[in-house]
């Protein structure tokens, strides 16, 4: 289903080229929802930037356009307000139709990509014989969501989970497990996690110190890079452990990943420098292979160069980068890669886009966008972190999030005395807590840090998500109440806007296409936040001013259709949130 944003701007695309000929066909007419809703539905600002190449006054060629666009079957008669913006008014008629094909459509409008292409979207990465923390969060969230809205639009979405699983510190674990806990390394499960993380920090420290060991761990890379079979049985066991450590936060998160880590590009390595030095892009630098690139520069104005070989002969994470984005483009057939890492890597991206440029093994049809996010910050505006310093683990925090939605509900019962059972509760603490910890980090712009605090994103006031899940549930009780069975009412049915909030309410429902478009154009997942909560609260206005189950036939059964085309709206879009929905609170 076309919406009604495209519909216009086709409309005014039509207007510009009858006004003012073939030359305006590719203008684009600035067709945005109106900022002042006293003035309209949606305003055009295409008469002022016209302005100047057409040598008229902005408002003479709004009339122009006007007098050649043929929306009379969507709005009202056109206005000019101000300098010269065309307000639009949808027509009551044209919206009650609207709604009444939005809601036999089970995508509520939303059209599927015909072309299925192929998108990748590279997030989470946690790094083996590590936990994962909070530093994992938001590329984990952010990542999920960003393929759930591909996918529902239609994308053949590759979820890459791209882990550190290779490199010196495995020379530097093998090397201290050897010493003093072999065990580990021939016999599955004789780690926990956490002992891992403690034998790992204490590698590294012997690491640092000492120079024996440090050149022992090296050979043991060595031994490893070559497959030699003893290293590569205590690699796959350590590996294994921390794999099924992930897993566990991945199924409590609802996230499905294929991991493909840093590894699994060991064998094509070589094949980078080789490509770079036949393009003759590779220079040599106190010994290590690199490329310079255009754009960074020392502080003294020298070229910096990005190293792709070091001079002992090792690779680093540009050349594995280098490996994946071509395996990506050449095996996986992907038209879009999406990386979604910490704003601290936008160099490192920027940097092994453009070798990739350079090198050929980006063509023009490919898309690669690096997506950044900022920090996740304490309430003192730090960096979030233990009382003791540490970094908190992740499941820590969702185990605290989980413990404050039970807390809270508890209260919540007692207070309205309320009895339920233990299964409710620990459903309701587990939706609520998961939920308020995803939609706490979509719901800001991601490119900014964000303060992470339990009380404001379990609250059930605001933009938060116990309020969307609240607003869902009060629908859900509406029909329960009514005893409604929606499948049972019948193909005729109508719906008709009477009251202001419920013509406000039916508006608003139809802009969710314009709304998942633009999530798919910019990857902010807060801009569908913004469009739910103010669902949310348009919903909520609309239930207090128009009575639902009191009212008299047909208004009645419309109001019902009203209140579960917003159900079914929250639900979808909590659902490409990676939220899901409660029938009760």
């Amino acid at each position: 289903m076309t919406s009604i944003n495209e519909q216009l701007t086709q409309q005014f695309k039509d207007a510009l080229v009858k006004s003012f000929g073939e030359d305006f066909q590719e203008i684009d007419p600035q067709v945005t929802t109106a900022r002042d809703l006293r003035h309209g539905d949606y305003q055009a600002n295409i008469a002022l930037p016209l302005a100047k190449k057409l040598a008229k006054n902005p408002r003479e060629i709004a009339q122009i356009i006007i007098s050649n666009l043929s929306v009379d079957t969507i709005c009202e008669t056109p206005t000019i307000g101000g300098p010269g913006f065309i307000n639009l008014k949808l027509k009551p008629i044209y919206l009650e139709n609207k709604l009444k094909s939005l809601y036999k459509d089970q995508r509520l409008g939303i059209e599927k990509n015909r072309n299925h292409e192929q998108v990748i979207v590279d997030f989470s990465s946690p790094n083996i014989a590590k936990e994962m923390h909070v530093g994992h969060l938001r590329s984990t969230i952010i990542g999920d969501c960003l393929a759930r809205t591909l996918e529902f639009l239609g994308y053949e979405v590759l979820r890459l989970n791209h882990v550190g699983d290779w490199g010196t510190q495995f020379g530097m674990l093998i090397t201290y497990l050897k010493e003093v806990y072999p065990d580990a390394l021939t016999q599955a499960d004789a780690l926990e996690i956490g002992d891992l993380v403690n034998f790992y920090k204490q590698a590294k420290k012997r690491f640092d110190e000492d120079q024996n060991f440090q050149e022992a761990a090296r050979e043991a890379v060595v031994k490893l890079q070559s497959g030699e079979q003893e290293s590569s049985q205590a690699w796959q066991l350590l590996c294994e452990q921390s794999r099924r450590e992930f897993q566990k936060i991945y199924d409590r998160l609802d996230i499905k990943l294929t991991e493909r880590g840093e590894s699994f590009y060991n064998p094509y390595l070589d094949d980078i420098i080789t490509a770079l030095d036949s393009e003759g892009i590779l220079e040599k630098d106190q010994g290590a292979q690199c490329v310079f690139l255009e754009g960074f520069t020392n502080k003294s104005g020298n070229p910096l160069p990005l190293i792709v070989q070091k001079s002992d002969g090792g690779y680093n994470y540009a050349t594995t980068d280098l490996a994946a984005l071509r395996y990506r483009i050449k095996e996986d057939q992907a038209k879009r890669i999406i990386y979604v890492t910490d704003a601290g890597q936008s160099n490192h991206f920027t940097q092994v886009f453009q070798v990739a440029k350079k090198a050929n093994f980006l063509p023009d049809t490919v898309e690669v966008i690096h997506v950044p996010f900022g920090l996740v910050k304490g309430e003192d505006g730090k960096k979030l972190k233990t009382r003791s310093g540490e970094t908190i683990k992740l499941k820590d925090l969702l185990n605290e999030a989980i413990n404050y939605a039970r807390k809270d509900l508890e209260n919540r019962l007692q207070s309205e005395e309320r009895i339920e059972s233990e299964e409710f509760i620990n459903n309701v603490a587990q939706t609520v807590g998961i939920s308020a910890v995803k939609y706490a980090d979509l719901s800001q712009n991601r490119i900014s840090d964000y303060i992470f605090s339990y009380d404001k994103m379990l609250a059930l006031q605001g933009n938060t998500a116990p309020y969307m899940l609240y607003a869902y549930a009060r629908i859900q009780s509406i029909s329960r109440e009514g005893n409604i069975d929606y499948e049972n009412l019948g193909d005729n049915i109508e719906i008709i806007l009477q009251e202001d909030t419920e013509i406000e309410l039916g508006k608003y429902l139809l802009q969710l296409s314009e709304t998942i478009k633009e999530v798919e154009k910019t990857l902010l997942p807060n801009r569908l936040c913004d469009y739910l909560y103010e669902l949310s609260k348009k919903f909520n206005r609309f239930y207090e001013n128009c009575p639902v189950l009191k009212s008299e036939e047909p208004t009645k059964t419309s109001r019902l259709l009203l209140c579960d085309l917003t159900a079914k709206t929250l639900k979808l879009g909590l659902s490409l949130l990676g939220i899901s929905v409660l029938e009760r609170m």
